[in-house]
């Protein structure tokens, strides 16, 4: 009677250790599944913040605060660059207020009955201005210089501009 019990707690106990086994090998193969899930989610995100830190440095690169060289001209002049693009941008900006169609710098008269803006401006260096126009249906780009004299007054120069055709 005593072997018996012992086959049988013996079969229980193998039984028990084949169950915990089984078990463990499961909860063990679901966690490497999550920890390559993860891996896999990982790498793709440091793939994007590449992508992105390239997006930043090229947008940076052609703009006056990604321009050592432009920065360093106005303050060789004791002009405060921070101070100059609030003041390039505010005075771009306010030639949309201006009365009728016809724009002060857009070289095109509305063709709707909204007026033409400006509504996107990149300031590229100490010199140009880029900055994107529409009249709600039509748009366009302009090139622009401009020139800050020894009062600080600013001076806008249209160097160029083009009006995208309509599909």
């Amino acid at each position: 009677m005593k072997s018996r019990i012992f086959m049988y707690l013996f079969i229980f106990s193998v039984l028990l250790i084949i169950f915990q086994y089984v078990n463990s090998k499961s909860i063990i193969d679901e966690y490497e599944k999550d920890i390559k899930t993860f891996k896999s989610k990982i790498s793709n995100f440091e793939d994007e913040q590449t992508l992105l830190n390239d997006k930043i440095f090229d947008l940076s690169n052609f703009s006056i605060n990604g321009n050592e060289e432009a920065i360093t001209y106005f303050e060789d002049l004791g002009i405060n660059t921070d101070e100059l693009i609030l003041k390039l941008k505010d005075g771009l900006l306010e030639m949309n207020a201006h009365k009728g169609l016809d724009h002060p710098i857009i070289p095109y008269a509305s063709m709707t009955e909204s007026r033409i803006i400006i509504d996107q401006i990149r300031i590229l260096n100490h010199k140009w201005i880029l900055t994107s126009f529409t009249d709600g249906k039509h748009s366009g780009e302009l090139f622009i210089n401009y020139r800050v004299n020894d009062k600080g007054e600013l001076a806008y120069k249209l160097t160029d501009y083009f009006l995208y055709p309509i599909n």
